[in-house]
């Protein structure tokens, strides 16, 4: 029987995942309506769309993995291993190709690559989302092959007797391993995405200059461009934080499932990545308002729903 701290931990992790999947569900509904009806979707959108969708699935194989495992029911935890990696890396790359569109798209740097980009980023999007999935199965395999080759130290250590070389080993092999694909497929994603942020905030710092020179106001659509990029992103750092305190706490297999920490951690770093998921629905225009028409058709009566709300509700059907 689990003690209370950890009962109750397990109860708010679940709250807060059933949550998340229930906005990342929203927003695949409003964009997969868009995308049906026009048979295309903005650039942002189609990342925003997959990034709902592998966070979605993230929450699920999370709750799925976590609540099999206290339980003890017999299930393929290498599996669950391997596709939480790729939907972890498929999630990380989006992220950072998300930075990069705000940058190239809201920054005023008068660079050539930055005006070719400009005109093709929107059209290299498709490509670099089919990248995201190529990355992710990348990771996918590379974990699948660590994860093989341990098993097979495991069982050769084991026949010969020599347990405690076999500790050493492991541990080795676990951190050099492991800390070459954190560097790979976790760590230049991070990378991008700091870049990104950073010429973001030189850009906004050298146009507020420009404008404080030509004597005009604060509030011009650039300046609110880049504060609304800048703070979206700043909220994504906060979700790339609790995703690496994932990812540290879980590869040096510091984790007692039976533990109220462990789920205490669960609760923080999951509740961070639903926050952010808020954040992008706020952030976006098009789902803040499919956000606020959904609010008034379930909170109001039927009478009380003005003409055009109505009829807003009609378009996105």
């Amino acid at each position: 029987m689990p003690s209370t701290p950890t009962l109750s931990f397990m109860i708010i992790f679940c709250l807060v995942s059933l949550v998340s999947m229930l906005q990342n569900s929203f927003v695949i509904i409003v964009l997969g309506k868009e995308w049906v009806q026009k048979r295309v979707l903005p650039a942002a959108d189609m990342i925003v769309a997959s990034l709902a969708s592998s966070r979605f699935c993230l929450h699920g194989i999370a709750t799925l993995s976590n609540l099999l495992a206290f339980f003890d029911f017999c299930y393929q935890a290498n599996l669950f291993g391997v596709l939480w990696d790729f939907i972890t890396t498929l999630i990380f790359w989006l992220t950072a190709w998300l930075a990069i569109f705000y940058c190239v798209k809201v920054s005023v740097f008068s660079h050539p690559i930055l005006f070719w980009l400009k005109w093709r980023i929107s059209r290299l999007i498709p490509r670099l989302l089919i990248a995201s999935l190529i990355m992710g199965g990348l990771s996918a395999i590379i974990s699948a092959t660590g994860n093989n080759i341990a098993t097979q130290m495991t069982i050769s250590q084991g026949l010969q007797g020599n347990y405690c070389t076999f500790g050493y080993l492991s541990l080795d092999f676990y951190w050099y391993y492991y800390l070459s694909h954190a560097v790979l497929m976790w760590f230049t994603p991070f990378f991008l995405f700091l870049v990104s942020i950073t010429l973001l905030m030189f850009s906004l710092y050298q146009h507020v200059g420009k404008m404080r020179d030509h004597r005009l106001g604060p509030c011009d659509p650039h300046t609110q461009a880049h504060t609304m990029a800048l703070k979206s992103l700043t909220f994504f750092f906060i979700f790339y934080i609790c995703f690496f305190l994932s990812l540290i706490t879980s590869s040096t297999k510091i984790k007692t499932i039976q533990s109220y920490w462990y789920w205490a951690r669960e609760v923080i770093i999951y509740m961070g990545i639903s926050l952010n998921s808020i954040i992008l629905v706020l952030s976006n225009p098009k789902l803040r308002k499919a956000l606020r028409i959904t609010l008034r058709m379930y909170m109001l009566p039927d009478h009380k729903l003005s003409r055009p709300w109505t009829k807003g509700v009609s378009a996105l059907k």
